[in-house]
């Protein structure tokens, strides 16, 4: 277990660099992003101006409150809780962000499946998870939102955080085929099975 210390935008190198159970910080530059977001980005084919390439982005919806601009709020906007949101109903997008948009790591909780792993394997990226329930903490890490784009979609706008310390967050899944999620999934249905045929079940 390694930890490394992110200043964005990261090269492929740096990413395929992570093993599952390394830890990661981020510096500089992350992008919000949740399924609204995504569904115009890719289903009803808005484009934004942001450059995601090398990036990270992550899983989110935040809370935030309208301010005049100003040095500290260049967007106009505070942030008052930025949380994590489950990964896995947006499943269908880890590939796009990778090929499309050049993105290099998906934060949130919860996990994502089978074809985000492959996605990660041959386009070179990686799942960062973090803890639920963390969105205070994590808020503390936001040092301003500097821009927003789609923001008729509010909240689920395309955001652009300026980010200081944001972490350590676990790498989950990696771009050489390991997926914590998945070995909880098979540790889970071996544990069941056995359970069930100490008390005689036949499954």
């Amino acid at each position: 277990m390694a930890h490394h210390e992110f200043r964005m935008p990261v090269s492929e190198a740096q990413v395929r660099a992570l093993r599952v159970n390394d830890t990661v910080t981020l510096n500089g530059t992350l992008f919000g992003i949740r399924d609204a977001t995504q569904i115009h980005l890719f289903d009803r084919g808005r484009t934004t101006r942001f450059d995601l390439r090398g990036h990270a982005v992550i899983h989110t919806a935040p809370n935030v409150r309208p301010v005049p601009p100003s040095a500290a709020h260049p967007a106009g906007y505070a942030p008052l809780c930025v949380g994590t949101t489950t990964s896995d109903r947006m499943e269908r997008f880890t590939r796009p962000l990778l090929q499309r948009h050049g993105v290099r790591l998906i934060i949130g909780k919860g996990g994502l499946r089978e074809d985000s792993l492959a996605a990660f394997g041959e386009l070179g990226g990686a799942y960062l998870a973090i803890i639920g329930g963390t969105a205070a903490l994590e808020t503390t890490w936001v040092e301003a939102i500097e821009d927003v784009d789609l923001d008729d979609l509010n909240p689920e706008s395309l955001w652009k955080f300026r980010v200081r310390g944001f972490g350590p967050l676990l790498v989950g899944m990696d771009s050489h085929g390991a997926s914590l999620f998945a070995q909880v999934r098979h540790d889970a249905q071996e544990r069941r099975a056995a359970a069930l045929a100490s008390l005689g079940v036949k499954t």
